[in-house]
This record gives structure tokens, C-alpha cells and sequence, in this order.
């Protein structure tokens, strides 16, 4: 651990590196609207935490040590070589996830994100989010990272109630979570997230909405929610298959998502997605560009991502993962440029899928205009008009095909898995079976 003199030098020296980045954006002036092809979000990996959740199985270790510096170097090489690889002239938005990226240093922060504006063009206004933990955020660290460059918080609350918090493995108390909560929002006002799981073990509908209750009145103009999902190989998978702990409730569940959302849609937040709040316009632009399939770098351990490689005047659009374990990874990275494991061409099809299923989880939906950047030929009118279960889901008001596009209807978000199942078949078939209409739109 750093001593506090060292620890500040540290902060001091992030500042002056965004500082520098804030320079170099004036002298360039604003750069002309990049085509699609050239611009893409980026994400950042950073894989420690102090202690694994019981529910949580994303890619992470509790190291000893920390070797910070080669890190830090190596998620700036792979950085530039993934930028350079995939053409991409423009970063529309990062965010630094994991893992806990609030334990990295706010000087590691500020040197990724000066490698991606020197690598390419990061504008000063772009969306730079970091996952935070209430336990290693305090205060004089979040304004540390706000000086390298972030602007924007996701807060990992979880639950307001203590017992709850136990049961997850976390580290922070629901005192803590607020006390958090109130120092971001000084420090980021309107641009603080938080998150809140429901369907946990033996978890009432009463009791949580009354954590809802008390979380709107006092968070920010951004709120996710999060249903438990029981992940093979957690604490909490196995408690529950041993019977240590009750099973949820699903129906439980699902009143605690219906009354929740009611809940945050007469508080004035739009439901831009299907576990995601926002008011004021406070809409995450970094998830927006994952439901929109537009072009996203991963990097980091574990990282995935999806773009076009331009280096051998490629056209097909990959998913990108980057391997798992951080100390091969960072050998990799240093042998490489980058720690890339797997590279998936994706089909035409495969990509018309992921359109359907990511743009659905939007109230916007599939615009007509949106589908025809993926596929020009054959139109939503082509793929859903003549399905009969199609039309059964219109005639029940869950989804909507008209002039603007393909869009589920309040009612229809809640039950977008079930709406799939037949949307993506039908995709399928007519894929299969297409004779494109001479006229787009339909």
C-alpha cells in the first residue's frame, strides 16, 4: 500500500496527465462526426478485488499484491494496438469495470485514457465511467479520479439492507452505500449510477420496495436494476442446491421488477432499457452503444469485444475475447501488443440477431433507418409482417412494427425473453427464405 505522500504525488500526477488531454482537445478543436466504421466505445478490465461475492462469477482474483505498474503498461500497449488494428479514429465513451477498477490508482486511469486520445481522438465532453465500491471509494479518492478524467460513477450498491448485504458477500454496510452515494453525487452531480438487486433468497416485495423508496430519495438520475441470476460454480449456487439457503421465488421476482418499475416511472425516470432507469436524460452512452451493436473494444483480461479489424481490409465484424488469467494475459500483451484468445467472424445472420435482441431491450426498439445499416436488402416489414405469432404479439399490445420500426411496448419489455422466442426463429426463416421487397420500409 501506497504511503499517503506517495499516494497524492500519484493523484497530483493523474491530474496533469488529464490535464494535458484537456490541452491537447483545444489546440485539435472538434473533430468532424467520424463514420460508424472508425468510431467505437472502449472497455477496461481491470480484474482485482479485495473479495469475491457469493453471487458473483465475473473474471476476477483476490491477488496478494498488485503489480500496478506493469499493468497499467500493458492495458496501455493493448490499448494502442487494438485501436490501431481495428481502424477505429474516434472513442465515444469508456468505461472501466471488473473487478473493482476503484482499487486501481487514479494515475492508471489517466494513462489509459491519454494513450486513447493520443491512439486516436477521445473529446473532452465523451462518457468516461468507473465502477465503483462504497468501501474503496472514499471521497478524496473519487475527486482523484474525477481530476484523471472520469465523469461519470456506477455505484455498486446493491441492497440498503445489512442482513442482504452479508448474504452477497459485500464488503460495505448500507450506511456505508449512502454515505457513498451522497459524496459522488457532490462530486459528479447527474451523472451518478446505482445499482439494486431483487430476487434474492427469502427477499419480500414489501421490504424492497421500501429500499427502492429510500433510494429515491436521495439518488442521482440513474438506476439499474438487477435481478439475481444463480451462477454455477458461486457461494450462493451452492448454498442453495444444498438447501442452506431458500430458493428464490420467480413470481416474487417478477412482482418486485413490475412494482419497481411502476414505481420509478411515476418518480419521473424513463425506462430506456430493460433494467435501466434514467431521468433528466441521464442515459449511460457507453450501454446505449452495446444495444445499438455499434463497435466496442475490450481490453484488459477477460475483456470481449466486437469490431471490424481494418488491418487486412477486412469487412467482417469480430467477437473479440482477450485471455482470462492476468499474469498470461500480461505476458501476452507484452509479447503480442495485445492478449487476444479468440477472434469469432460473425455471420450476417449471427449479426442481424444480436440487432434484434440488444435493440429490443430498448423503448426505442429497431428503427427501420437502424436496420438497414445492418441489412439494406431485406426489411423489418420483409421479416415480420406476414408471421402469425408475430401478429399475436401486436394484437396483445407487447410489441409494435409500424412506420418507425420494431419496438416492444411497456408492457412487452417486461417479457422480452418470451417475445424472442419467437421474434428470432421467425428471423431465422426468413432469412432463409429471402426475396427482399423492391421497397425499403415496406
Amino acid at each position: 500500500m501506497a504511503l499517503p505522500g506517495a499516494r497524492a504525488r500519484g493523484w497530483a500526477a493523474a491530474a496533469k496527465i488529464a490535464q494535458r488531454r484537456r490541452h491537447a482537445e483545444g489546440a485539435r478543436g472538434s473533430s468532424s462526426r467520424a463514420p460508424p466504421s472508425s468510431r467505437a466505445a472502449l472497455y477496461v478490465h481491470w480484474p482485482y478485488c479485495e473479495k469475491r461475492c457469493s453471487y458473483c462469477n465475473f473474471n476476477k482474483y483476490i491477488p496478494r499484491g498488485v503489480e500496478e505498474a506493469a499493468m497499467r503498461s500493458c492495458l496501455v500497449t493493448e490499448a494502442q494496438t487494438l485501436l490501431r488494428l481495428s481502424g477505429v479514429r474516434r472513442v465515444e465513451s469508456v468505461f472501466f469495470g471488473g473487478g473493482t477498477p476503484s482499487l486501481a490508482s487514479p494515475s492508471t486511469v489517466a494513462a489509459v485514457l491519454e494513450a486513447v486520445d493520443q491512439a486516436a481522438h477521445l473529446p473532452a465532453d465523451s462518457e468516461v465511467t468507473l465502477e465503483a465500491n462504497p468501501t474503496s471509494a472514499p471521497r478524496a479518492r473519487l475527486a482523484a479520479f474525477g481530476a484523471a478524467g472520469v465523469n461519470r460513477l456506477s455505484i455498486g450498491l446493491q441492497s440498503l439492507d445489512d442482513t442482504e448485504l452479508q448474504l452477497l458477500g459485500r464488503t460495505h454496510s448500507a450506511r456505508d452505500a449512502l454515505q457513498t452515494l451522497a459524496e459522488a453525487r457532490r462530486l459528479f452531480p447527474g451523472r451518478v449510477s446505482v445499482d439494486l438487486m431483487l430476487g434474492l433468497p427469502a427477499q419480500q416485495v414489501g421490504p424492497w420496495l421500501g429500499q427502492l423508496r429510500t433510494l429515491l430519495g436521495c439518488c442521482d438520475d440513474h438506476l439499474s436494476l438487477y435481478q439475481l441470476t444463480l451462477e454455477r460454480g458461486t457461494a450462493l449456487f451452492t448454498q442453495v442446491q444444498w438447501g442452506t439457503l431458500p430458493a428464490p421465488d420467480p413470481e416474487l421476482a417478477a412482482e418486485m421488477y413490475q412494482e419497481g418499475r411502476a414505481m420509478l416511472r411515476e418518480a419521473g425516470f424513463r425506462q430506456y432499457e430493460v433494467s435501466n432507469f434514467a431521468r433528466n436524460g441521464a442515459l449511460s452512452t457507453h450501454n446505449w452503444t452495446y444495444w445499438q451493436c455499434g463497435q466496442y473494444l475490450g481490453i484488459g483480461p477477460g475483456a470481449h469485444g466486437r469490431f471490424v479489424p481494418q488491418g487486412a481490409g477486412g469487412h467482417t465484424r469480430e467477437a473479440r475475447i482477450q485471455t482470462l488469467e492476468p499474469d498470461n494475459w500480461m505476458k501476452e500483451v507484452m509479447l503480442f501488443g495485445h492478449g487476444t484468445r479468440r477472434r469469432i467472424p460473425l455471420g450476417q445472420l449471427e449479426l442481424l440477431e444480436e440487432v434484434l435482441a440488444m435493440g429490443l431491450r430498448t423503448d426505442v426498439g429497431i428503427t427501420h433507418q437502424h436496420w438497414q445499416q445492418f441489412e439494406p436488402q431485406l426489411s423489418l416489414w420483409d421479416v415480420f409482417r406476414s408471421s402469425r405469432e408475430v401478429k399475436a404479439q401486436l394484437a396483445q399490445g407487447l410489441l409494435l412494427l409500424d412506420h418507425r420500426g420494431l419496438r416492444c411496448s411497456w408492457e412487452g419489455l417486461a417479457v422480452l425473453d418470451s417475445l424472442l422466442l419467437t421474434l428470432l426463429p421467425r428471423l431465422q426463416e426468413a432469412w432463409q427464405q429471402r426475396t427482399p421487397s423492391p421497397v425499403q420500409g415496406g
